[in-house]
């Protein structure tokens, strides 16, 4: 299947990319999840986070306080995207996505709701759990619609990092969190075959996402249901020849058929099981089990890369390609914790660029360790990727720490091929540090090389022991 990458002949796997690499010819059957939006910590996910909830509470507020037609208006400029390539494929099963003229069923579902009336609902992911004619689908589709300005800018900026071309392009509206109206614009897209596409950050793409009303309903509210029963010793108590006392969830589903009015009822009364569900799903998300996981072969992709990296000349003439590998190589050893990469960002009104500037996304590891423990600012970190010849010097550190504030963050990295006089750059790296100018982190191949090695034999946990050192190394001084 052609994707985009191959389109466009980027010569990149799905790791090497942060967005994920839509078929041009079909969708893919990933879903945007809005509860993982709200998990992240880095400030693209946000401020889209804050977005949805401006949405959402709009609509809730109109229909609590009567005004049906604020919250329709709301509505009526949702549709089915094409843009993102993600969902169900042509010849949907009906009732799936939200077509033309779903405004007015989706309005109904919601203002018909008693746990919409009530407030009760506090996310948009919620309403899988209790809303009939809601299903993770169309929440996926009603947060595309939602962050489609969003979206675009961040597509705009993977086809500046990658050299994709772009075309101005008209996009459908979307929702304004300033001003509460849809608007509409025009912005640098890629084309295929004659449609603008939008791509989608693989952190916030599931396959499955968080919410699922028959998981709540089998494992958390069975479950507490199966304790009440037998807390009660009632008639669906069953004793078992060895003297245990059972209730079988079968017989719960006849007595406790399922559906989202029930759900809603169960959860208005046990507000806890809800808490517990939500706790649990937050749980899963902050460990990365819900991560989107790719087809690639990481041990294969982590040889290659170090192949690539070793075939490269030091030099000027090699220099684009030299980046253009960073690029994969720094999304490939540090995604999920690092995401979002800008190449060459511009700072001070376009006076200086960084060659490579990743949001932190970390939660967990030394990236969030800097921040949370060490105190040093790191909403971004920064790279410079230097394919010198010779030594790196102060020059370069100096370049690198000029770019560091506050705002944007003090960490980066200061990615070359050798270093002839390691011992010596390090103490410039800890001078820079006293001098309260930043953290520099000295990159080499070998270092590089090293991070390979560790996925190539399935140490990838080992990466964070490499760099937790690496950066004591300067601050330990």
């Amino acid at each position: 299947m052609k994707t985009l990458s191959s389109f466009f002949q980027l010569e990149k796997t799905q790791s090497e990319l942060d967005f994920v690499d839509i078929p041009i010819n079909a969708d893919i059957p990933l879903f945007i999840d809005p509860f993982a939006i709200s998990q992240r910590p880095d400030r693209w996910s946000r401020q889209c986070h804050l977005t949805l909830i401006a949405f959402f509470q709009g609509i809730v507020d109109a229909i609590k306080s009567g005004h049906g037609d604020q919250a329709l208006r709301m509505l009526q400029f949702l549709g089915e995207p094409n843009e993102t390539r993600l969902g169900y494929s042509e010849g949907r099963p009906q009732g799936a996505g939200i077509g033309p003229g779903q405004a007015d069923e989706l309005y109904q579902a919601l203002s018909g709701s008693t746990a919409v009336k009530t407030g009760f609902i506090q996310a948009l992911e919620e309403c899988e759990l209790m809303i009939d004619g809601i299903s993770r689908d169309k929440i996926s589709d009603l947060t595309t619609n939602i962050l489609r300005e969003a979206l675009a800018r961040y597509t705009h900026d993977q086809c500046l990092l990658h050299g994709i071309p772009t075309q101005d392009a008209a996009l459908p509206p979307y929702y304004s969190p300033d001003t509460h109206t849809w608007v509409s614009g025009y912005l640098p897209l890629p084309v295929i075959r004659g449609k603008p596409a939008l791509l989608v950050p693989k952190a916030i793409a599931r396959y499955d996402p968080a919410y699922d009303h028959q998981h709540y309903y089998g494992r958390f509210v069975l479950s507490y249901l199966q304790a009440e029963e037998l807390r009660a010793t009632s008639s669906l108590v069953r004793t078992l020849k060895n003297g245990k006392r059972v209730v079988y969830k079968k017989d719960l589903k006849e007595l406790y058929p399922l559906s989202k009015e029930f759900l809603f009822e169960f959860s208005r009364d046990h507000p806890k099981v809800l808490q517990a569900y939500r706790d649990d799903l937050g749980d899963l998300e902050r460990a990365g089990v819900n991560d989107r996981k790719t087809d690639d072969d990481e041990p294969a992709i982590a040889g290659l890369l170090a192949e690539a990296l070793q075939a490269i000349s030091p030099g000027s003439d090699d220099a684009s390609t030299y980046h253009s590998l960073m690029i994969g190589i720094v999304e490939f050893v540090f995604f999920p914790s690092l995401l979002y990469p800008k190449k060459e960002a511009e700072i001070h009104q376009g006076r200086k660029r960084i060659d490579i500037v990743m949001e932190n996304g970390a939660r967990s590891g030394i990236f969030a360790r800097l921040h949370e423990v060490r105190k040093l600012p790191s909403a971004f970190v920064a790279f410079e990727c230097k394919n010198y010849t010779t030594e790196v010097s102060n020059p370069e550190m100096d370049q690198l720490a000029g770019r560091f504030s506050p705002n944007r963050g003090k960490v980066g990295f200061l990615c070359c091929r050798t270093f002839q006089d390691r011992a010596t750059f390090i103490e410039r790296c800890r001078d820079t540090l006293r001098d309260d100018r930043g953290l520099i982190l000295p990159v080499d191949d070998s270092a590089i090389l090293a991070f390979l090695d560790e996925i190539k034999h399935g140490h990838r946990p080992a990466l964070d022991a490499h760099l937790s050192r690496l950066v004591d190394e300067v601050w330990l001084s």
